[in-house]
């Protein structure tokens, strides 16, 4: 499979490099057929091992804390959800020329959900509230703090140069004016709680049509709950947000911020990866297309 590269300073990884890491780390996998997985994900490079195991290796040098979090919190987090998680079995070091932390976890079975094709939309927003109830109600003590889960006006800046280089490619008037709107918005009075901090199609699993896993979790730790909101712009249907937002009990200004979340990554991810991811530049420009609908 030809190496897809989404990042200027992104190194190469091949099946090679995986057996090479497996030979010297962890020789009784080493023999098992290995299997790049396509994915549009932008922080890890994804090979499958075998027929239940999926070895991650970090794309860029910023992914690299993302995978150590994952290490370190997901083996507790795990037993407390109410859908399956990737637990790591085997975190590997450094070598054979790859420069940063490794990790092989269990594989998780399972489709993603397709934007538009969405068997039972309001079936699925309830899942995925109760599945961020119950990481919510989890015990925030020690945690990290989640590379989300800021006010929004840490994003201001980064935002504003992502409009200047939209301009030409959506309606940069409309977008500026919610994003100053989502900025008057109250910030989170509450105490953090924990978050994915990535909720989309890519990051879900279905079994039967059913949530039935959440994976990707370099985002992970505790911060205002209203940027796990965003799936309910990049994913759910319009008809199915009221649901959504019911089951969770979600207040004014959290929604509200939650669609400023939705608006400030999609607007940074189009100029990012619009020639070279094309499925997470098509999701940005729905959910540009959703938020600016909503307002």
């Amino acid at each position: 499979m030809a190496e897809w590269k989404m990042h200027d300073d992104e190194v190469h990884t091949d099946a090679a490099l995986v057996r090479r890491l497996l030979a010297a780390q962890f020789s009784e996998w080493a023999a098992l057929p290995i299997e790049r997985v396509p994915s549009s994900g932008t922080d890890n490079a994804l090979y499958r091992l075998g027929d239940d195991m999926v070895v991650r290796l970090p794309r860029i040098q910023w992914a690299v804390g993302s995978l150590e979090r994952e290490c370190r919190w997901l083996p507790w987090l795990a037993p407390q959800l109410p859908v399956a998680v990737p637990v790591p079995l085997g975190e590997g070091t450094p070598g054979e020329g790859y420069a940063w932390p490794w990790c092989i976890y269990r594989w998780l079975e399972g489709e993603n959900p397709t934007v538009g094709a969405i068997a039972h939309p309001a079936s699925l927003a309830d899942e995925l509230a109760e599945f961020l109830a119950a990481l919510q109600r989890i015990d925030p003590a020690g945690a990290p703090p989640a590379g989300r889960g800021v006010p929004l006006a840490n994003r201001d800046a980064p935002t504003r140069a992502a409009l200047s280089e939209l301009a030409g490619m959506i309606d940069t008037d409309a977008a500026t004016a919610a994003w100053e709107a989502a900025l008057q918005i109250p910030e989170w009075p509450g105490p953090a709680v924990w978050l994915h901090g990535d909720l989309a199609s890519g990051n879900l699993l279905l079994v039967d049509r059913r949530l039935s896993g959440v994976i990707d979790w370099g985002g992970l730790g505790v911060g205002d709950p209203a940027c796990e909101l965003t799936v309910a712009w990049n994913l759910l249907p319009a008809e199915a947000r009221d649901v959504f937002r019911a089951a969770l009990g979600v207040d004014d200004a959290t929604w509200a911020r939650g669609r400023g979340w939705a608006l400030t990554v999609a607007l940074r991810q189009l100029p990012y990866y619009k020639d070279t991811n094309p499925a997470l530049a098509g999701s940005a420009r729905h959910v540009i297309r959703e938020v600016l609908a909503d307002e």
